[in-house]
């Protein structure tokens, strides 16, 4: 009898994890789905918006090149294959350029997010650093930096943690003092220190703002990277797009604009797909409550 009621336990218990995966593996495509039709959105948005321009503005065709023209030169063309080879090749630099100031600035941010919450006589004293870094603009800032550091990848790091910083750091500045106060201390009770009320509290609810703070930095990062390319390093589409414009290669110019456009846009909706994922397994209730 006994055999019979464990293994009804048994069956119930299996029966229960199995619907369980299935329900997660069908609300993982629904995200999947959803990724993909916000992405082909974005991409039909940006289609209408570009060829709406060129006929609004009456750009010649000389200079302005449409989604058609753009796909002939890099699939159909003679040189179709060499073209590829180009785009692919500065697209791979700027993305390493990329990553590198995105990765220095999300991690800088962080810390000193970390350390404000922590300690506010920091905050005081570091703020008006971050402060002036963002009032002064880049293109004036780009000359001292390549002076200081030269021509090498340092520079590129430099410049991508600045334009990164000082957004993220708004952002999960605000998502870690978002907890709930009556949350903070209860955690206090029951003998938590400022870090783990910081680790077990305050992060689990600022991973929205965090995740808004590494969609504001990828553009952000992109675009660090296109002007130390154009400034000092002299490689990547950044320098591409200013080699092709002097030498009046509009095909190449607008190849390069469409291919690092549609990096951001993809990039982007994988970040919101990452997003939905983290909140759903570490911080169910505030990704409920979405």
């Amino acid at each position: 009898m006994n055999f019979k009621i464990e293994d009804a336990e048994d069956r119930s218990l299996i029966a229960v994890r199995s619907k369980v995966k299935r329900d997660a593996a069908k609300q993982t495509a629904k995200l999947i789905s959803q990724s993909i039709a916000n992405t082909s959105l974005s991409l039909i948005v940006v289609l209408i918006l570009w060829v709406f321009a060129l006929w609004a503005f009456d750009v010649t065709p000389y200079i302005g090149k449409g989604p058609l023209d753009v796909f002939n030169w890099l699939f159909l063309a003679e040189s179709a294959n060499e073209n590829q080879a180009l785009v692919l090749s500065a697209l791979s630099q700027t993305m390493l350029d990329a990553g590198i100031g995105f990765a220095f600035g999300l991690f800088f941010a962080t810390l000193i997010s970390v350390l404000f919450t922590l300690f506010r006589s920091v905050e005081q004293a570091l703020m008006p650093i971050a402060m002036l870094l963002r009032s002064v603009p880049l293109i004036a800032m780009a000359p001292i930096l390549i002076l200081i550091f030269g021509r090498e990848q340092v520079t590129v790091a430099v410049m991508g943690a600045i334009v990164v910083l000082f957004p993220a750091l708004v952002n999960i500045v605000f998502g870690l003092r978002s907890a709930s106060a009556a949350t903070l201390d209860v955690a206090t009770v029951y003998g938590a220190n400022k870090l783990a009320a910081l680790r077990y509290v305050a992060f689990p609810s600022s991973l929205p703002s965090f995740f808004a703070a590494v969609k504001i930095s990828v553009p952000g990062a992109i675009t660090g990277a296109l002007l130390v390319e154009w400034l000092a390093t002299g490689q990547g589409i950044g320098y591409g797009i200013i080699s092709a414009v002097g030498r009046a290669k509009t095909n190449e110019v607008w190849a390069y604009v469409v291919v690092i456009t549609l990096v951001s846009i993809v990039l982007y909706n994988l970040i919101g797909l990452f997003e939905n994922y983290v909140l759903k397994r570490f911080a169910p209730q505030v990704w409920k409550a979405r």
